[in-house]
């Protein structure tokens, strides 16, 4: 029984579930698919690597402090970040991985490093 390639159009044979002439199709095929959906998580993921390289540099032990122009100057974008833990005083730090940031006085922040990371 012949059957028609999904992805090239060509006809072949094989099992009955087979929906592809070769694997080159078949890869070709699910990528197209993939393709619109994963540029949008390729760019969430560029931005998070990015912020987080930007903190990871600020913070040479486990804290420090930057003005918001020094964070945007690098190209830090506050949009995004991975977490967001809220202290008993109701304060939000915004983590990106295990690099943290607290909104403090004219425009500054308050760069952390969560304290079980830096122990291992």
């Amino acid at each position: 029984m012949s059957k028609v390639c999904l992805e090239c159009g060509d006809s072949f044979k094989g099992r009955i579930d087979k929906k592809f002439c070769t694997d080159l199709c078949r890869n070709s095929y699910n990528n197209k698919i993939k393709a619109s959906s994963s540029e949008y998580y390729r760019t969430v993921n560029a931005s998070l690597r990015k912020n987080y390289k930007i903190l990871e540099e600020l913070i040479p032990e486990d804290t420090a402090k930057a003005s918001k122009s020094k964070l945007l100057q690098k190209g830090f974008n506050f949009s995004f970040y991975t977490n967001v833990y809220t202290t008993k005083k109701g304060t939000n730090y915004y983590y990106c991985y295990e690099y943290g940031y607290l909104p403090i006085e004219n425009d500054y922040y308050f760069l952390v490093k969560k304290k079980e990371a830096s122990e291992k």
